[in-house]
């Protein structure tokens, strides 16, 4: 039970640092990604990343960059002791023998089992995180009115999601492609993460790097994630902010087919310099912090 401790108490601490670094980044991948295709002859609502975010202050001021925070806020702990408990697990289960150092492949089955169990916590979460960050992005007003607001805050976006779109069933709207995302992209990520590690060591025993190591390891790590899976992630986005009486998307697939026919392979990748933006400090954060609470905890 102190290995799980370590974990539940480093993952927590880690995804805190995580979320607090990244979500600026984050809530102008979503804005991207979410943004109507604009219709013939007409510019898209945000020309680029530097424009949503001049676009959100100037509407919403700096609090704009935080929106939706407070779901994932309220679940960081949850999540990240989730992830690295299970993670944790899967090592133990495939360690060889006890202290050991797992290998690359070894680690890739770990992140993909941790993808795993994450991805039911995750799907509500992000759903409400992005219904509330998306909001302004889809909103009709027009230049220079006031941004509408449809979500007073995240437990009004689940009360609405219970009440209106069919119980706890529409929480998980999503499910599908938060699976495709979370598996393939926390295996890569931890993969990635023990492979740039094991590199600068000189071999598997890595507990002699230092912070700058680990941040190293841990921003090619979150990187690695957003590469290998990103067109998934839009494809989520646009499924958990589809409106649910008249939706624009029957499935994972039709979103997917529907992107890439109406806005071609760029529009897979809406988003995609804010996420890597996001994911190099965000998860340098998240790595070192766990790194430094399970080596303070013995």
């Amino acid at each position: 039970m102190g290995d799980v401790a370590k974990d539940l108490a480093s993952g927590t601490l880690g995804g805190a640092a995580q979320l607090i670094v990244g979500h600026p980044f984050d809530t102008i991948k979503v804005k991207l990604q979410s943004q109507p295709a604009p219709l013939p002859g007409q510019p898209p609502k945000y020309a680029g990343a530097i424009d949503a975010v001049k676009q959100t202050l100037a509407a919403e001021g700096p609090r704009g960059l935080y929106k939706g925070m407070g779901a994932p806020l309220a679940t960081v702990a949850a999540f990240n002791a989730l992830l690295f408990t299970v993670r944790g697990q899967m090592e133990a289960l495939l360690r060889s023998e006890p202290g050991v150092s797992l290998t690359v492949n070894q680690q890739v089955v770990a992140g993909a089992g941790a993808g795993v169990a994450v991805s039911f916590l995750a799907c509500p979460t992000e759903l409400i995180k992005c219904r509330l960050q998306a909001q302004s992005a889809l909103a009709t007003a027009g230049p220079g009115a006031a941004v509408a607001v449809k979500y007073a805050g995240p437990m009004d976006v689940a009360r609405h999601v219970l009440r209106s779109e069919g119980g706890m069933r529409g929480l998980f709207k999503g499910l599908v492609p938060t699976l495709s995302r979370e598996v393939p992209g926390n295996a890569a990520m931890f993969g990635v993460y023990e492979a740039v590690k094991q590199y600068m060591a000189g071999g598997r025993d890595t507990s002699g790097l230092g912070m700058g190591s680990l941040l190293v390891a841990g921003g090619i790590g979150g990187a690695a994630f957003w590469a290998s899976v990103y067109p998934t992630d839009v494809v989520k986005s646009v499924i958990q902010v589809d409106d649910y009486k008249n939706p624009k998307y029957k499935g994972s697939i039709d979103a997917f087919t529907k992107i890439l026919s109406s806005e071609g392979v760029k529009g897979l990748y809406k988003g995609f310099g804010p996420a890597m933006a996001r994911s190099v400090p965000a998860n340098a954060a998240c790595f070192l912090v766990v790194e430094i609470t399970k080596a303070s905890l013995g």
